[in-house]
């Protein structure tokens, strides 16, 4: 068994618990890869790890059966840039604060590693969104788990967002932004700005305007079959697309589409894990004393 080890960096409150996941690796004779850029953090916490292979962000083995992410939710949407469509699974290990995506406690590593060993875990698999633009702004990386925003850059004044679905004319965002979410991606920004949840494998996107002008206007859930069209007008010179962690300056020249991904990645799933249970942990709900 081969797996990768994923992270930005390692805290030091942390240390004990990544000590004991390298240990429970070394348990079950596994091959490990170290992101290269966190080889030190590693190597101040378990000795020895110098000699262990490393990766980058081109050169990950595809042979490699897991990928270990250690950190939050963004650090789980960095770690899919480097998985793309090899259709290596993806664990996420909490060190973070809200952890929807990167929901495994750091308590439970031994636990996580002993599931990963026997098999039991499930694989969630989760769409993600593609972005096109005239100048090809995001390059060979232009997909995303959990959402496209269209943000106003230069100036408090709106933008205009000129929306089409399947070359039909829908709106005219007058607005701050609109983001273009996943059914991953709707309980990160887009539910912060009034969005729905979506549950994953629901087959939708989400448009949710960013403080739009007129009150009528309201998120709109539509088919993730459909290819959308976008083009923006503002006073600014310059306006910002953001994809997931990565953002763009964007001129009003360029046109945008998006459309579903043609993968898919693979999210791990412990046997004591589930959406729902997610929901009520992260969002607190069912704590109302009436519950009880």
């Amino acid at each position: 068994m081969k797996i990768a080890i994923y992270g930005r960096q390692i805290e030091k409150h942390n240390s004990a618990q990544i000590a004991k996941l390298f240990s429970a690796l070394n348990e079950i004779a596994t091959e490990i890869s170290i992101y290269a850029p966190l080889l030190e953090d590693i190597n101040a916490i378990v000795c020895n790890v110098n000699s262990l292979e490393t990766f980058n962000e081109e050169t990950l083995d595809h042979n490699t059966n897991f990928l270990i992410s250690i950190g939050g939710d963004g650090t789980i949407l960095d770690a899919v840039t480097i998985v793309k469509n090899s259709k290596i699974p993806i664990l996420g290990i909490n060190t973070g604060r809200l952890g929807f995506l990167s929901n495994t406690p750091t308590e439970e590593v031994e636990y996580a590693i002993k599931c990963l060993s026997e098999g039991t875990f499930n694989i969630d698999k989760r769409t993600l969104l593609q972005v096109d633009t005239t100048n090809s702004i995001f390059g060979s990386l232009n997909f995303g788990l959990n959402e496209l925003s269209i943000l106003k850059r230069d100036s408090s004044s709106m933008i205009t967002i000129n929306t089409y679905i399947d070359g039909d004319y829908l709106n005219s965002y007058w607005a701050d932004g609109l983001i273009v979410s996943t059914a991953t991606g709707s309980t990160a920004y887009s539910l912060s700005c009034g969005g729905p949840i979506m549950m994953p494998r629901t087959g939708n996107f989400t448009l949710t305007p960013i403080a739009p002008h007129n009150l009528n206007v309201r998120p709109i859930v539509i088919a993730d079959t459909s290819v959308l069209e976008f083009q923006i007008e503002s006073r600014a010179k310059q306006s910002l697309l953001a994809l997931d962690s990565r953002s763009r300056k964007i001129t009003s020249d360029e046109k945008i589409t998006v459309r579903k991904a043609n993968f898919d990645i693979a999210l791990i799933q412990l046997p004591n894990q589930t959406f729902i249970s997610s929901l009520r942990n992260k969002l607190n709900w069912g704590l109302d004393r009436r519950n009880k």
